[in-house]
């Protein structure tokens, strides 16, 4: 077993409603309602769930830049790194404090059109954590951005360009290159490849698990193709509605799903399959809760076809299932 790198316990998110003529707060919408997982160092962590699920909340509350930027926000639980000087807890960090650790854990992320400042060139963006959180000298560290560049498929010529000269994919081959320059430990990967091509796609993916295995990374990948999550990570988490709802190893979850939320989302994969047909096809009925007025107990029970009705009571645990992952449902 490895050791943790990551513990996140009991992490909950509530963003505020502002309201009225003066701007006050009105109410609050709760977007993660106590998640807790372990990333062990050396793996990869697929963070599943579609749209509005709590995914990037999670992501960001992990490296700590919701408080900087959304006013009002309300953080609960712990986030507990790992570091080179032992254990803390990264919620309870000022942004002066946090600064020291940004380059034991960095973020690719989502669209690569839009994280990247136009301005700059591609060697000044790759070679800006350099500059704060190094030593190195401007000779060391343009050598250290040329050879980044190669390293994720680029041409050190490139270094002089700028992000608009570049594909999506060349993009985010960028923002790879910029989260590698100061050898993090961890990084969180904010659904890297869901604004790209599929060619595109496979070739991130294989770039990112070379990455891995050559600087012994440490990845939480978020993303909402389930297919993509179980060809790179050894477990997937699902989450519905701000909740963690099962938790397992790579292949448990996607070939043996327990939860029926998770049977959805992989009944639901395509399949290249002549005549196209899915007799398996598990199809929810109704529409996602508002985040605002979310059900009572279970927050799925609206949408279960095998919801009963003391689900409404209690907002049921993860417990372990036969089939070896943890879910968050009795009757599975």
């Amino acid at each position: 077993m490895s050791e943790p790198l990551l513990e996140v316990r009991n992490l909950s998110v509530a963003y505020p409603i502002w309201g009225g003529v003066l701007k006050h707060k009105v109410g609050e919408v709760r977007a993660v309602d106590d998640v807790s997982f372990t990333l062990l160092r050396g793996e990869t962590l697929g963070l599943v769930g579609e749209s509005g699920c709590g995914k990037t909340t999670v992501a960001k509350a992990i490296i700590n830049i919701l408080a900087a930027t959304v006013p009002g926000v309300r953080l609960e639980g712990e986030i507990v790194f790992h570091g080179p000087h032992g254990p803390v807890d990264l919620l309870g960090l000022s942004r002066g404090q946090m600064r020291p650790l940004r380059a034991e854990i960095q973020m690719v992320f989502q669209d690569p059109f839009s994280s990247l400042n136009p301005r700059m060139t591609v060697g000044q963006i790759v070679e800006a954590p350099l500059r704060i959180h190094s030593k190195q000298t401007p000779q060391q560290r343009k050598e250290r951005v040329e050879w980044l560049m190669t390293r994720v498929g680029l041409q050190p010529d490139h270094v002089q360009r700028y992000p608009h000269e570049f594909s999506g994919g060349q993009r985010q081959r960028i923002g790879i290159a910029r989260a590698l320059a100061v050898n993090p430990k961890l990084i969180v990967a904010d659904e890297p490849v869901s604004a790209l091509d599929v060619s595109v796609q496979a070739q991130v993916i294989n770039l990112l698990q070379d990455l891995q295995e050559e600087f012994g990374l440490t990845y939480l990948f978020v993303a909402h193709d389930l297919s993509v999550v179980h060809h790179i990570s050894e477990r997937i988490a699902v989450m519905y509605l701000g909740n963690l709802i099962e938790l397992g190893t790579s292949d448990d979850v996607y070939l043996k799903p327990a939860h029926p939320y998770t049977r959805a989302l992989v009944s639901a994969v395509p399949r290249p399959v002549p005549g196209g047909g899915r007799p398996d096809r598990v199809r929810l009925q109704g529409e996602i809760p508002s985040p605002l007025a979310k059900p009572s107990g279970c927050p799925f029970r609206t949408r279960c076809p095998i919801a009963k009705p003391e689900c409404a009571d209690a907002r049921p645990p993860l417990l372990p299932k036969e089939t070896g992952q943890l879910a968050a449902c009795p009757f599975v």
